[in-house]
């Protein structure tokens, strides 16, 4: 039986990225959560629940495409993060800081997925 979704950092880290984003989210008057909020905390809560998806699935091939999902969600999440800082929503310095956040995540995600390839041959 595999580990519990809980055990991985890489899963941990997407929630916490997902709940920095709903935080930042609703402070914003109506208009902006609207216009660019909804899909910023969508795009930011998917990353960790395609993660999440895919380990349950409980099958390599799928568990790596729903974690090609997530990694779509999460450059679509670095639009948003951009387009709320030109957009005066966050501080610049909060855009770059959430943005590195998903740098490293991106390169941790990566690393998931060639991990879970590996797996999928020595089985």
């Amino acid at each position: 039986m595999p580990d519990s979704i809980n055990n991985l950092e890489v899963y941990r880290e997407a929630m916490t990225i997902g709940e920095t984003v709903w935080s930042l989210v609703a402070q914003w008057d109506h208009f902006s959560k609207n216009a660019v909020g909804l899909q910023f905390v969508r795009s930011a809560g998917s990353i960790a629940a395609n993660i999440s998806e895919g380990h349950g699935r409980y099958h390599y091939k799928e568990n790596i495409k729903f974690c090609h999902y997530s990694r779509g969600s999460l450059t679509e999440t670095q639009t948003w993060i951009e387009k709320s800082v030109h957009r005066n929503l966050i501080p610049k310095e909060q855009g770059r800081e959430l943005y590195q956040q998903l740098e490293i995540l991106h390169k941790r995600l990566n690393a998931y997925i060639t991990s879970i390839r590996k797996s999928a041959t020595n089985d």
